[in-house]
């Protein structure tokens, strides 16, 4: 990126654009005119609407920003919530329960956040069908050893488009990258509405740089290495009292839920921890937080300010 600092003084080029592309697209197995590169997958969910479903249907919990980007737009939306005690799967033998046959629009994380469930990808498989629209959120995608349950490399499965970002194992928010995968002619429809350059110099660089093999290595030896952390953090939260554990998980977070969780989550805030509260999404309340895998040395301070504050909630 910073060798391509002196190209920012024009327009991004075709040739920029097409070298992403063909990055992204080596990397998943597809051609480049598969691949939308995008300002992050933020801005995919804000070009849902282009797609003028009739009928949109969110499996939940999830992320929100599709289901507000459809509904700011008018849009219906019926939202499809995911049970705690099925572990937050989504089961086949109910896809036709659940998923109404008239939605022509179905949008689910894989794995989702923040439940940190990885669904199978022939259960995601069940849910397309002709004349459907199927986009699965793989944003934490690559934070899951050998990517299993990623559908990004299958061209076989009708209506499909993945999103994926390179926010996360990359740590780069504050640049909003990230791309699309489908069918050209789906993300034709998709790109309908985007302004010229869309994205920039930076970002079609970063692009390309994160879909290079030996990023894609680096990348799988960090996911192997989350994985580590994660069962780590999952087993000493789940020694402590009064803390219930969502697994299995597979995202680079966990899902906790604790008694009295907006009190906890504010005593962890002035310990100065922060946890991403999860009342804010269908289906989970103010007893559920999610929190970031780290180290088991930065863990360490998450543990001994949780055991404090449900020691001080619970105990007189």
């Amino acid at each position: 990126m910073a060798g391509a600092l002196s190209r920012i003084g024009r327009y991004p080029s075709a040739a920029d654009d097409a070298r992403a592309r063909e990055a992204v697209a080596a990397r998943h197995g597809r051609s480049p005119e598969e691949i939308l590169v995008l300002a992050g997958a933020s801005e995919g969910f804000a070009l849902l609407p282009s797609l003028r479903p009739r009928l949109a249907c969110v499996v939940h919990p999830s992320f929100t920003e599709p289901e507000v980007a459809l509904r700011d737009a008018g849009l219906a939306v019926h939202r499809v919530i995911l049970e705690a005690d099925d572990g937050y799967a989504l089961r086949p033998e109910l896809i036709p329960e659940l998923i109404p046959e008239e939605a022509d629009l179905v949008v689910v994380g894989n794995p989702t956040n923040p439940t940190s469930v990885l669904h199978p990808a022939s259960t995601l498989r069940r849910l397309a069908r002709p004349g459907r629209v199927l986009l699965v959120d793989e944003a934490f995608m690559d934070a899951v050893p050998g990517e299993t349950e990623s559908l990004a490399g299958d061209p076989h499965v009708p209506g499909l488009v993945v999103f994926r970002s390179l926010t996360k194992t990359w740590a780069l928010p504050g640049l909003r990258a990230g791309y699309a995968i489908a069918e050209p002619a789906l993300l034709a429809r998709l790109a309908a509405h985007r302004p010229q350059w869309p994205v920039g110099t930076l970002v079609l660089e970063a692009v390309t740089a994160c879909g290079e093999p030996l990023a894609v290595a680096e990348a799988e030896l960090a996911a192997t290495e989350l994985a580590e952390h994660r069962a780590h953090l999952a087993a000493e939260l789940a020694a402590l009292p009064w803390v219930s554990v969502h697994g299995p998980a597979f995202g680079p977070y966990l899902l906790l839920h604790v008694p009295d969780g907006e009190r906890v989550r504010a005593g962890l805030r002035g310990r100065g921890i922060a946890v991403r509260r999860c009342d804010t999404f269908p289906g989970l309340t103010a007893d559920h937080l999610r929190v970031a895998v780290r180290p088991p040395d930065q863990a360490a301070a998450l543990l001994a300010a949780l055991r404090a504050e449900l020691t001080i909630g619970v105990m007189p």
